[in-house]
């Protein structure tokens, strides 16, 4: 299904998006292999916007942007919904102290870095805490939705944005959906105003109680997916 473009972005979430790229183009610490920003505007922040297509997303008080790297979607989606709390997880050092510094400098105060996998997250306090997760090439869908489901409330969503449509990884995530307490919901296409041409959003809903053996050990669900 295609979906129509996201809303504007407001003078206020643009510039704040503006310093986040401007601080990316001198970091001398590797976060990002796009630096340049009208290159980066349009990968990383067009890319991270096209979510807002997904109203669950448009809606949700408190989000979890799991494999953050540079900060995308995390923060746009932060600078373009001021009302919700966005939490991006990311394990390496060096990049949660970039999003912290860009974060604070663009004077985006409702997102908060938390630096962790997110298995640990999940074990802790952001086990069915989210209302909607979301995750930019981290990994395969089936291992998305192991990752997402213990973070998600019952009714939650995880908003994966992915590039072509793969039917084998589609059908992996179908194999593996009722043992995550996990349903497939709806595939949007929205390359033309994304930073990728075949960029797909696969929305995946929790639905019941987060099944009692996730989260399994960090990095089980990339190494051993569920489904395959």
């Amino acid at each position: 299904m295609s979906a129509g473009p996201p809303a504007e972005l407001d003078p206020a979430a643009r510039a704040a998006l503006d310093t986040v790229l401007e601080l990316l183009a001198v970091e001398r610490a590797s976060v990002s292999s796009v630096t340049e920003p009208e290159r980066a505007w349009k990968v990383h922040v067009e890319d991270s916007l096209s979510g807002l297509v997904v109203e669950d997303l448009r809606s949700a008080g408190k989000i979890a942007d799991i494999g953050s790297g540079a900060g995308f979607p995390g923060l746009a989606l932060a600078a373009a919904l001021p009302a919700a709390r966005l939490d991006l997880v990311e394990s390496v050092g060096r990049k949660c102290e970039f999003i912290r510094r860009a974060a604070l400098s663009a004077g985006i105060e409702n997102a908060e870095v938390i630096q962790a996998r997110s298995e640990e997250l999940a074990g802790g306090s952001g086990r069915d805490a989210y209302d909607a997760v979301t995750a930019r090439a981290v990994g395969r869908l089936s291992t998305l939705a192991e990752l997402a489901s213990p973070l998600l409330r019952d009714g939650g969503v995880l908003v994966a944005w992915k590039g072509k449509r793969d039917p084998e990884e589609e059908a992996e995530l179908e194999r593996a959906a009722d043992g995550l307490s996990m349903r497939p919901e709806e595939i949007l296409a929205v390359g033309p105003f994304a930073g990728s041409r075949h960029r797909h959003l696969h929305l995946i809903r929790k639905r019941g109680e987060t099944p009692p053996d996730l989260p399994r050990r960090p990095g089980m669900a990339k190494k051993r997916p569920r489904g395959s």
